[in-house]
């Protein structure tokens, strides 16, 4: 399932954690109501915590987020969108500025990394847009393990493990 968002401005944390789990998630801190949504792209959908909004736009592909704990919050997301572990792509989206990130060769990160994670990392990934470097560091299999317990308590699966790519 390839789905696309456009994330209201009081739910940065969701935003994140649909760019970690590899979803297009539009965020603007500075931008939000009626005026970002009007704005977005039409195959977006619509994540929003106000009622307002709700109610003026009435759009079937906007989806009224209930929980106030961005846990909660994404978890509905997966439920209500029917979201299984084989849709995510886990860690291919820079979760600063949502451009997909791409694999880079080990010598051009060498000065923009710490010397420890150079010398014991062997593949790098970079964001085109913000340069931001990525690399799989000891929290990426804690990001996973939480990954797992996101969709265990979204309901049935696949069955299918959740990986990095």
């Amino acid at each position: 399932m390839t789905v696309a968002f456009a994330v209201e401005n009081t739910l940065g944390k969701l935003a994140k954690w649909l760019r970690i789990l590899g979803f297009d998630a539009t965020f603007d801190a500075g931008a939000g109501g009626l005026e970002f949504f009007r704005s977005a792209s039409p195959h977006r959908v619509l994540l929003t915590r106000t009622a307002s909004v709700e109610k003026q736009l009435r759009s079937g592909r906007m989806l009224f987020i209930h929980s106030n704990e961005p846990r909660q919050q994404l978890i509905e997301v997966l439920r209500n969108l029917e979201i299984r572990p084989e849709d995510v792509r886990p860690f291919t989206r820079c979760v600063a500025c949502n451009r997909r990130i791409e694999s880079v060769e080990k010598p051009s990160v060498r000065d923009k990394v710490p010397d420890f994670v150079y010398e014991s990392h062997e593949q790098f990934r970079q964001c085109p847009c913000c340069g931001k470097i990525f690399w799989s560091g000891s929290h990426a299999s804690r990001v996973m393990q939480r990954v797992r317990q996101l969709f265990d308590a979204a309901g049935p699966s696949s069955g299918e493990d959740v990986s990095p790519i």
